[in-house]
């Protein structure tokens, strides 16, 4: 393969097969960045993930959504079927659609008054046929215009359990096969035919690079250093009961635990300057953690589909968290909290009361968010010019019983270059 580096950027030190070491610049350079954009989020054979169905329940609903800078419709046809289209006007570009959910019959681009059915097809335009002065006919398309070249730029669906991904390249893979058998039995524990209730949404601007939340998510030991809230309550820490999975390719992975009673344990919070011992609740509702007959074990489950989206579980609390690049040094992380259909009402406030934890103000999450910006400032600072090191637990890519360890983080790198390098 032809090493990966911009111009003038140093050369990387590539260590084994290449995913232990990254180069700052994978984070930094604006070229890499748009070619993570051809390759992961408008390539062939990727899904982005887009929405939950809960999302859109009759026909006419409709919710803005990306793949990744671009802007698209989820919208529910009459017919009750799923379309992706993009949010461009086939006429002269215009990003028509500005209001991020609602109810439509119709697309109306407000410069020229292009109309599109709800599956992206152009229905009409004014003028078409000219202006009609007298005798004489003025203006109007060509004769040989014809409507069904000029619909929106239609995206592949891929539907399973209420997940809803799309994706540009019209002969992609069906999720299952792109999942991988690894990860699907993880999906479907929480995705399982159940029907879903939204809860609400939370939006946030990070100032880093997309791929550290990526990482941040595959990083299983830095919960029980960062997070107060982890390490002191036994929410995830490296005492528990984990293992590490990740699909054949390396992109997709979930950390798996269980959590514990927390509190102090010499081999875990001993120097942890996180650990909090006299840490207390106000309101112990915030941890009142009821197991689900659906858990089978594992408390905490986390899912990283490469490239765009996060299935959290953490105890009660579910949400969907996607990932929408806004340069090489931002993006937008869009939460959805979701429960069940057939949630008690005392669950539902349960779920909502420990969503409190995460989000953009989230005890937990409010921690991930600012170190992320941190590590971009140490990146940016030397001009993308070093590396970082991933070699807890070795060099190697594997699956492994415990979380203290680098390995999902070395996977999705040996993943990104093949794909980067090709």
């Amino acid at each position: 393969m032809t090493a990966l580096m911009p111009p003038g950027a140093l050369a990387p030190v590539w260590e084994g097969d290449g995913s232990s070491r990254i180069p700052f610049w994978a984070y930094t350079d604006p070229d890499i960045y748009r070619r993570e954009l051809d390759r992961f989020f408008y390539g062939l054979g990727h899904w982005c993930y887009v929405a939950l169905e809960a999302e859109l329940p009759e026909p006419g609903d409709y919710k803005l959504s990306f793949v990744g800078e671009r802007s698209v419709i989820v919208v529910r046809d009459r017919d009750r079927s799923l379309h992706v289209v993009e949010n461009r006007c086939a006429h002269r570009g215009v990003r028509f659609c500005q209001k991020p959910r609602g109810k439509a019959r119709s697309f109306v681009c407000p410069y020229h008054q292009w109309t599109y059915k709800l599956n992206g097809d152009l229905a009409g335009l004014p003028f078409r046929h000219g202006v009609k002065k007298g005798d004489a006919v003025e203006g109007g398309m060509p004769e040989d215009f014809d409507l069904k070249q000029h619909g929106l730029t239609k995206l592949k669906v891929g539907t399973y359990n209420g997940l809803v991904f799309a994706s540009l390249d019209p002969e992609a893979p069906p999720l299952t096969d792109y999942f991988g058998p690894d990860v699907m039995p993880w999906i479907d524990r929480i995705f399982n035919g159940r029907k879903l209730t939204i809860l609400g949404t939370n939006r946030q601007r990070i100032p880093g690079n997309w791929k550290l939340m990526m990482e941040n998510i595959k990083d299983p030991y830095h919960p029980g250093l960062l997070h107060t809230w982890f390490v002191t309550f036994g929410l995830w820490r490296a005492d528990q009961t984990s293992r590490m999975v990740m699909d054949a390719e390396g992109r997709h992975a979930v950390m798996i635990s269980q959590r514990n009673a927390g509190g102090e344990a010499k081999a875990v919070t001993e120097g942890v300057t996180s650990f909090k011992k006299d840490m207390a609740l106000n309101d112990p509702r915030l941890l009142d953690v009821v197991p689900e007959p659906w858990w089978n074990g594992p408390s905490v489950t986390m899912i990283t589909l490469f490239p765009s989206v996060i299935i959290q579980q953490q105890v009660n609390s579910l949400s969907t968290r996607h990932i929408v690049p806004a340069g090489p040094d931002c993006f937008d992380f869009i939460w959805t909290h979701f429960g069940f259909e057939d949630d008690t009402p005392d669950m539902t406030q349960r779920r909502l009361r420990q969503a409190n934890l995460f989000g953009p103000a989230g005890f937990v999450s409010a921690d991930d968010g600012e170190v992320i910006e941190f590590s971009q400032d140490g990146f940016r600072q030397t001009g993308g010019r070093g590396e970082t090191v991933c070699e807890l637990d070795g060099r190697g890519i594997a699956q492994t019983p415990h979380m203290v360890t680098e390995t999902l983080i070395r996977g999705m790198y040996a993943y990104w270059r093949r794909v980067m390098e090709i």
